[in-house]
């Protein structure tokens, strides 16, 4: 339903297109926490949010109003910012383990060439032939 408002009722241009990520509503109901992620916005998070602010009384009142609630939660916007850790992490993960990849390579190939010029001759069982006894 917020986000519903948000995208319907929400006139501040700073605001546009987002998506709430989460909620989290305090025990004695007084304060609503709201995750959103700015979905193709033009404006920068932080002016995102500060437009949320804005536009927060009237939302606050329309949740109450819908709900049915003597009294809603004030609600605090708050920059969700999971997905740009996580491609961070991802792309640490990646260069860890190209990085790995191409040491373990050098090192399977400086271990193959010491094996051949240190290895002593295979030892030769059977007859001439190379065949089993």
């Amino acid at each position: 339903m917020l986000s519903e408002l948000i995208a319907r009722e929400v006139k501040d241009p700073r605001v546009g297109n987002v998506t709430i990520t989460a909620v989290s509503l305090a025990a004695d109901m007084g304060v609503a926490r709201v995750f959103f992620t700015p979905f193709a916005s033009r404006n920068p998070a932080e002016e995102v949010r500060v437009g949320l602010t804005r536009a927060g009384g009237f939302l606050r009142g329309e949740v109450g109003r819908r709900l049915g609630l003597r009294h809603a939660p004030r609600l605090e916007f708050v920059i969700d910012d999971t997905a740009d850790k996580a491609a961070h992490l991802t792309g640490l993960i990646n260069r860890a383990v190209a990085s790995d990849r191409a040491s373990s390579a050098g090192n399977d190939a400086g271990d193959a060439h010491s094996r051949e010029s240190n290895d002593p001759p295979a030892e030769r069982h059977g007859d001439a032939d190379g065949d089993e006894p």
